[in-house]
């Protein structure tokens, strides 16, 4: 008979895969499942984050993700009789390893997450179905029902959904799920495209709506993404009528004769020789689908929590869905190891939804706000759609501190928990670099390498020789294996005598200016009581 697991992971999409990595780094005992008998081969989700990229590479797959997937750095605006460049990225993170949009299709995200749990023996459970799940005695009691039909018990302290829009464990636990339909249908393709200038993003924004183009590679060359126009016929998925739909948007395109020239050159690629449109070949899936604005009323329900799309779904506006979801599990499952394991109290959950619920309602309203400038039928917005926003964006653009402010937003570097319980500001704070609950930056660079992986991390800012072993040693004594020491001496991201205690998510939870450790000693004790 299998050991009752501490934590009971359902869903193996990209969150859940992240969630099981990292209590797999931590040591605690899980178990990972999913109903789909198979990870998906195609997919929605299409781009990583930069701080995605980093709140990975703890794990070692980071250079795996970028080894495959393929870094845009601008988007090409095609517009009635011009064309407008817009950077992406080159401006506000230079303090990343990953100062990029990464686009990869999450079926090769799942793949690569999958066999790095597999290269550590960890089975992902697939054709298991959570078929019920109740709460006793200050755990969860969950019915299984494996692929051959046969049904299990299994008592877990606790669960997480990261099963999906339409969740079992947030619908058992009782959590609504508030928010709204858009009228709109999308049209969604993995394709080849032939006219197309590769390595950016091709945007084409007409009256009926949006068509977009992002550069993939796998598993093929570009990802599609169009509002059927009104008045096309609400019919199956076919090549043809996803090339009705490109000649519609893209006539009039000021590019049209760069690409005539283009495929005359490559005469001989199927059907592209001698016409002046983008033609669209070889699709490896195709659907239509419609979108959703809906979050959880709660991230938690006792021993049952959300992450991801079961937590909160959006527009793809920004390419946020996939990397919040990644996000809510790296936050979730540090703070589910160390209370499992005894080292944390148990109040240190309270502080997921505390943190993430901000987050995900934050990511409803921008991607809202970007849908609906991209897709509505009211003149105005049209106007400013096709006409203003074209115009005025490269002007706005050139403002640097708007650049790096969007640009920060976008990339979810931005992201914080100053407000969060697990966050304290010392007596004394440093009056620059990052304060208690901002992401570690990589500054100097090298830093977050220093801190990657599992456990706790203290960094010392000062001269050589500053902190003496003796003045840390009575702190850290009973937490050896959990905290980290670094001496950074003057290279430290703040300046003078400071220190940091870097949490296992890469956010710091305290910062303090001098040589005085009563901060430090107060949020060891609060968080990490011996």
């Amino acid at each position: 008979m299998r050991p009752s697991p501490d934590v009971l992971v359902v869903g193996a999409g990209p969150t859940g895969l992240a969630l099981a990595a990292q209590l797999r780094a931590h040591g605690t005992g899980f178990r990972i499942v999913d109903r789909s008998l198979d990870r998906v081969h195609e997919s929605r989700a299409l781009a990583i984050q930069p701080r995605t990229l980093e709140a990975l590479a703890g794990f070692g797959v980071t250079e795996e993700l970028v080894a495959r997937g393929n870094p845009a750095m601008r988007v090409r605006m095609h517009l009635p009789g011009r064309e407008v460049r817009l950077p992406l990225f080159d401006i506000g993170c230079k303090d990343t390893p990953y100062p990029f949009l990464l686009f990869l299709s999450q079926a090769e995200t799942e793949r690569v997450l999958a066999e790095h749990l597999a290269a550590h023996d960890v089975p992902v459970e697939r054709g298991t179905e959570l078929v019920r799940l109740e709460r006793e005695n200050g755990g969860v009691r969950c019915r299984l029902r494996g692929r051959d039909g046969a049904e299990e018990t299994v008592r877990a302290r606790y669960v997480v959904g990261c099963d999906g829009a339409h969740s079992t464990v947030r619908d058992q636990s009782g959590i609504g799920f508030e928010g709204y339909a858009y009228p709109q249908t999308f049209l969604l393709a993995d394709l080849e495209v032939d006219g197309l200038e590769p390595g950016s993003v091709h945007t084409y924004m007409r009256a009926a709506g949006m068509l977009l183009f992002f550069p993939l590679g796998a598993p093929a060359g570009w990802r599609m993404l169009a509002m059927r126009p009104p008045g096309t016929p609400d019919a199956e998925v076919t090549l043809e009528l996803l090339q009705d739909i490109v000649d519609r948007y893209t006539a009039g395109d000021a590019d049209k004769a760069a690409r005539t020239a283009r495929t005359a050159r490559t005469a001989g690629t199927a059907g592209a020789a001698g016409t002046d449109r983008l033609v669209l070949r070889d699709p490896v899936w195709m659907t239509d689908f419609r979108l959703h604005n809906r979050g959880a009323a709660h991230y938690r329900a006792g021993p049952c929590f959300l992450a991801g799309d079961a937590a909160h779904i959006h527009s793809p506006a920004g390419a946020q869905g996939m990397n919040t979801g990644i996000q809510d599990a790296l936050n979730l499952g540090w703070k589910l190891a160390l209370v499992c394991r005894g080292v944390a109290p148990e109040e240190l959950l309270e502080t997921y939804e505390a943190e993430r619920a901000p987050v995900g309602r934050t990511v409803r309203r921008f991607t809202d706000r970007a849908f609906t400038v991209g897709t509505s039928g009211n003149p105005v917005i049209r106007l400013a759609r096709t006409r203003l926003a074209p115009r005025l964006a490269p002007l706005a653009l050139r403002v640097t501190a708007l650049r790096g402010r969007v640009f920060r937003t976008v990339s979810e570097l931005g992201i914080h928990y100053r407000r969060s319980p697990a966050s304290r500001a010392g007596s004394r704070s440093p009056t620059r670099g990052p304060r208690a609950g901002d992401r570690l930056p990589d500054l100097p660079r090298g830093l977050q390498a220093k801190v990657a992986g599992p456990g706790w991390h203290l960094l010392l800012a000062g001269p050589a020789g500053f902190w003496p072993e003796q003045r840390l040693a009575p702190l850290l004594r009973g937490r050896d294996s959990l905290v980290t020491v670094h001496s950074l001496g003057t290279q430290s991201p703040w300046p003078g005598v400071a220190h940091g205690l870097v949490r296992p998510d890469g956010y710091l939870g305290l910062v303090a200016r001098g040589a005085q450790l009563e901060d430090l000693r107060a949020y060891l004790d609060r968080w990490l009581p011996v």
